[in-house]
């Protein structure tokens, strides 16, 4: 409990001290708990000054999440010389009832089909050095009865049997052109507005250049976006996308110039564009860098190609990547956007640690409260396991969580005894009991009570 205080100073200006002190109480019950995260599970573990009245006015009270996510970081997670991404992903918790805050029904890629639900998208910092991902804002996905229907009908066209009659050639009778601008969607607005307020709150403290998104966002406007808040977009682009080498020939002498020229085949790639070869077993990989255009996008593209090719059944694949970048080396740019699944650990964590996945709240400020607080213990978490991993590499979050719920154990039967145990019984004492339920081996650093 000790630590947990004094890592939590750093929120002194930001919340009021009754606040703060509820914090830290919630935050101990969390560590040391048991089963379902749950304001009933919380108020069990928290101990004096944590009743379950206590618990449910703090997910009831309206918090600077943003603040106290960059204030944290920027206090105890911040290495200097490291050198940092922006990574944005949407995580989708199952949730059944009918009254609880934003419930819709969202495509869940563990599930592979669409479930009822709540939505969130996080941006997170991703460390090229520590290979982390910390988050640094989450907002609910909340969809309005307009962008439903536009769903709905964009579904219901999808699944609308085509005409048998071939269009015929050239412009339709009656078409008008179309607005030069790009239009945003309704997802893209929302992402845009957590992204500028990032920015403002980062602003001058972090130099970012690069926001990586996956290929769900491999488009156009995504990109218009990404460019307009002063980032270059890195993502994934379709594996049939149709992607042209710039035209290097002569000028027609007519007419504008050309700006397409051959069309690139995945079977045969430009030897020019080959960057580097290895195998694996049977498995070779090749890897292709190029400027390309893509009919769908304003301007040329940094594109990297990975394909595998079997070479026993010569069975082969490909993965586009790409950036709006055109100075990113190769190396980088695959590097990088390796490094985007680190969020989907963040949400791992969130769910099986922390309670994304198990509140029972219904109310807006409630679940906003519930899911920042699974995310924010992602990043307090990984900043205890610092101070633990010089004398215990091998310490995971299991490990932790035994080492807390130890520490209580110890606490309630010190409170028993009529006298205190002399310090070096007592340091034996709170070795073995901490050690209890841990997977892997070691002696926990952490202070006795």
């Amino acid at each position: 409990m000790p630590a947990i205080v004094a890592l939590l100073q750093c929120f002194q200006p930001v919340l009021p001290a009754t606040t703060l002190r509820q914090f830290g109480k919630i935050i101990f019950a969390l560590l040391a708990l048991t089963g379902r995260v749950t304001m009933l599970g919380i108020s069990r573990w928290a101990g004096q000054g944590g009743s379950y009245r206590t618990v449910q006015r703090f997910f009831y009270t309206v918090l600077p999440w943003a603040t106290l996510f960059w204030v944290f970081f920027r206090h105890h997670l911040q290495r200097p010389d490291d050198v940092y991404l922006l990574a944005g992903d949407e995580v989708v918790v199952r949730k059944a009832g009918a009254c609880t805050h934003g419930l819709d029904r969202f495509f869940a890629g563990m599930y592979g089909r669409v479930i009822p639900g709540l939505a969130f998208f996080s941006l997170a910092l991703l460390s090229t050095q520590e290979r982390r991902a910390f988050p640094v804002r989450i907002e609910q996905v909340v969809r309005s009865e307009a962008e439903k229907a536009a769903s709905q009908a964009k579904a219901a066209a999808k699944k609308a049997p085509k005409s048998g009659e071939p269009r015929k050639r050239g412009r339709p009778k009656g078409s008008k052109n179309k607005a030069a601008g790009v239009s945003l969607s309704p997802e893209l607005l929302r992402i845009q507005a957590m992204l500028t307020a990032q920015l403002e709150l980062m602003a001058g403290h972090i130099p970012l250049a690069y926001l990586v998104l996956d290929g769900h966002f491999g488009n156009h406007p995504a990109l218009h976006m990404v460019r307009q808040c002063g980032l270059h977009l890195i993502s994934k682009l379709r594996c049939d996308s149709a992607l042209y080498l710039p035209y290097a020939g002569p000028y027609q002498g007519h007419g504008p110039h050309r700006t397409y020229g051959d069309k690139l085949d995945y079977r045969q790639l430009p030897a020019s564009c080959l960057k580097t070869t290895a195998s694996e077993g049977p498995i070779e990989t090749r890897i292709y860098q190029t400027q390309a255009r893509h009919k769908e996008f304003s301007q040329p593209l940094n594109v990297v190609i990975i394909v595998k090719t079997n070479l026993q059944t010569q069975a082969w694949a490909h993965v586009i990547l790409f950036s709006s970048d055109l100075t990113l080396a190769y190396a980088q740019l695959i590097d990088y956007y390796r490094l985007r699944f680190q969020l989907e650990f963040n949400f791992r964590d969130a769910k099986q640690y922390w309670g994304l996945e198990d509140f029972m709240n219904t109310s807006e400020t409630a679940v906003t409260n519930a899911a920042n607080l699974a995310l924010f213990m992602v990043n307090f978490s990984q900043r205890l396991l610092a101070d633990l991993r010089p004398a215990d590499p091998e310490c995971s979050i299991l490990d932790l969580k035994a080492v807390c719920r130890g520490t209580k154990y110890v606490a309630e039967a010190i409170k028993m005894l009529p006298e205190k145990p002399e310090p070096i019984l007592l340091a034996r004492i709170f070795s073995r009991l901490t050690a209890l339920g841990r997977i892997h081996g070691g002696q926990p650093a952490l202070s006795s009570p």
